[in-house]
């Protein structure tokens, strides 16, 4: 027997959430299970949880979109369940979107995704989808190549034996787009959106144009780093990857100046940090020690923090052995 079961990432999204689980209930087609991993939420979030005996729960301290499904996924693989359906705290399915999804399971594996709609007018689609911007200018059951995990997709665990799990060191912010090219470049494995599976998400807010504070925008480190390696899950080729990736950074530098009103020379120098650190496949990183640096870089001059990287540069390659004053001295 098919077992299946529904994963949910959750942080401070209590009265989301609610709703999230209600839909998950009320589903045509029950899951077998309901899997919430609780990211480390401070708001009713895990009172509320405490009292549910239908639900299944990971707590953790918040590891970001990438760590929660990285936790819930493995978790659901271990226990063999065949299907698991994968979703976010702010968005929810229609009633019929889990068996709307069954009926295009085939023998061949595929990802299957749900449509993912705009919540407030439950029309026009999130991301434009298939050059579409509305689902009334599809003419299909189902679009072949597109999907957006992790808004209503469908993964049988066949997926997880040749494609892993997601990248829990991404944190957030591209971690999904990731996953699904590993999935469909790199181990050939077909992806469907099915139009008669509706899954609800807020309206898409985020644009390079707009504002950001330098002091607390850690999510821009997460949106600049990250780029590197879905480039590369993309192309599958290292040097086209870091090629494209030198011209995004190059593109989001200009936008910064182009469109940044406030701090755009701090915000430029800042870009170079994420950009080192995809580069150097370093992926440990945290919003609390982003947030730190920004507020310790905020106090220095922009003179300071251009000539600073440089002058250890240069010690670096001129000092390599680094003296300790720390000791007492010897006479």
């Amino acid at each position: 027997m098919e077992r299946i079961i529904a994963v949910i990432v959750s942080h401070n999204r209590h009265a989301q959430l609610v709703q999230a689980i209600e839909a998950i209930r009320q589903q045509t087609l029950p899951p077998t299970n309901i899997l919430v991993v609780n990211n480390g939420s401070s708001d009713l979030t895990s009172v509320w949880l405490d009292k549910q005996e239908d639900i299944i729960q990971i707590y953790q301290d918040n590891k970001g979109s990438a760590g929660g499904y990285h936790a819930g996924i493995s978790w659901a693989y271990e226990n063999k369940y065949s299907w698991i359906w994968c979703m976010d705290d702010d968005s929810y399915p229609a009633a019929d979107a889990l068996q709307q999804l069954m009926a295009f399971r085939s023998s061949t594996t595929r990802l299957l995704n749900s449509a993912v709609l705009n919540k407030e007018d439950k029309f026009s689609f999130v991301w434009p989808t298939a050059g579409c911007e509305n689902i009334g200018q599809v003419n299909t059951d189902c679009i072949e190549g597109e999907g957006f995990p992790f808004n209503g997709t469908l993964l049988h665990r066949d997926i997880i034996e040749k494609a892993g799990l997601p990248k829990p060191g991404l944190f957030y912010w591209g971690e999904e787009r990731e996953y699904f090219y590993r999935i469909v470049n790199q181990h050939g494995i077909s992806a469907v959106t099915v139009m008669a599976s509706k899954h609800y998400h807020p309206p898409a807010t985020y644009s390079h144009r707009s504002e950001w504070d330098y002091q607390t925008s850690w999510k821009m480190y997460f949106y600049v780093r990250n780029r590197l390696p879905v480039l590369q899950a993309k192309h599958n080729n290292k040097l086209v990857a870091f090629y494209q990736y030198a011209y995004f950074v190059a593109a989001f530098l200009w936008s910064i100046m182009k469109f940044q009103q406030e701090s755009r020379f701090r915000k430029a120098l800042f870009t170079f940090w994420p950009a080192m650190d995809a580069i150097r496949g370093k992926y440990t990183a945290t919003p609390g020690l982003i947030i730190g640096r920004l507020n310790e870089k905020h106090q220095q001059s922009i003179s300071a923090l251009l000539f600073s990287p440089i002058k250890r540069a240069l010690l670096t390659w001129l000092l390599p052995v680094q003296i300790d004053n720390s000791s007492p001295a010897t006479s």
